[in-house]
């Protein structure tokens, strides 16, 4: 392939899986991976490697936007982060053992598990469109966990309450364990740990979990880095792309409806998910 073309190819890859990310909060790796081990014939080591600095670069390109707007909740970010900065560490240690024991296969089969997974919970997420607060618990006051942000697609305020913080620490290890082990920012087990498991609404779980795997994607990278799985030109292509398609999806997330963007992004889960499972398979 025409070096220019395959630089191009990967700076929309990145585009493509930043803009989405951006809008999902699941760090645009579930597009990234499946695209350059695929379509583009690029190891899985180093796709989850592109994909992690990708999620870096989404994080950056679109965390400071939601902040700006309090979409996100900075404490309930920070409170959880020490979990999934752990288990980031633990699945990128994990992640050496596979790679050296030529068991990629395995890590294919588990990637296409992981995209079903995200599917079931969001095709369950659709029956939940209209959030209503919980009652506060003990965890809600004193991690205060609650808030309100003001939702453009909606033109009303929304005001909300995070409970059940211990079971969204628990989920936020491993979802850093699957961020070192796949190369992905975690964002699908980030948002389901604060959208289903703590009651938290889908605009403050997807924009607090932006916030939150640019620091998890940078504790796996290191350990990535080390093993050389990292490759420079591939990772610098991919991020160019994320940046700018973070961009671009932070000012389409402010007038966006969720359901419109979960049809969407349901389909491109299935897909994903068969093609990353048959390759694992030998099909």
């Amino acid at each position: 392939m025409i070096w220019y073309l395959l630089l191009a190819l990967m700076v929309a890859t990145g585009l493509v899986g930043g803009f989405l990310g951006a809008i999902v909060g699941l760090g645009g790796a579930v597009v990234i991976v499946p695209i350059l081990t695929l379509f583009l014939g690029v190891p899985i080591a180093y796709a989850a490697g592109a994909a992690l600095v990708s999620a870096i670069a989404t994080s950056s390109g679109s965390a400071s936007s939601y902040v700006m707007d309090k979409v996100s909740n900075i404490k309930i970010g920070m409170s959880l982060e020490v979990g999934t900065t752990l288990g980031a560490i633990v699945g990128s240690l994990i992640v050496a053992y596979i790679y050296s024991r030529n068991l990629s296969s395995l890590v294919f089969v588990l990637f296409g598990g992981v995209l079903l997974v995200s599917l079931y919970f969001e095709l369950v997420h659709r029956r939940h469109e209209h959030y209503k607060a919980p009652k506060p618990d003990s965890t809600t006051r004193i991690f205060q966990m609650g808030g309100s942000y003001y939702d453009h697609a909606l033109r009303r305020n929304v005001r909300y309450n995070g409970i059940r913080w211990h079971i969204g620490e628990a989920v936020m290890f491993f979802a850093g364990v699957i961020s070192g082990l796949l190369g992905v920012g975690s964002g699908v087990m980030k948002v389901v740990a604060m959208d289903m498991g703590m009651r938290l609404p889908t605009k403050v779980s997807t924009s607090t979990s932006n916030f939150m795997i640019g620091v998890t994607a940078a504790a796996s990278s290191i350990v990535y880095w080390n093993f050389g799985y990292i490759q420079p030109f591939i990772a610098g292509t991919i991020a160019v792309g994320a940046i700018v398609g973070a961009y671009l999806g932070t000012k389409m997330f402010k007038r966006m409806h969720g359901r419109t963007i979960r049809m969407i992004f349901m389909v491109l889960l299935a897909l994903m998910a068969v093609q990353m499972i048959a390759k694992g398979v030998g099909l």
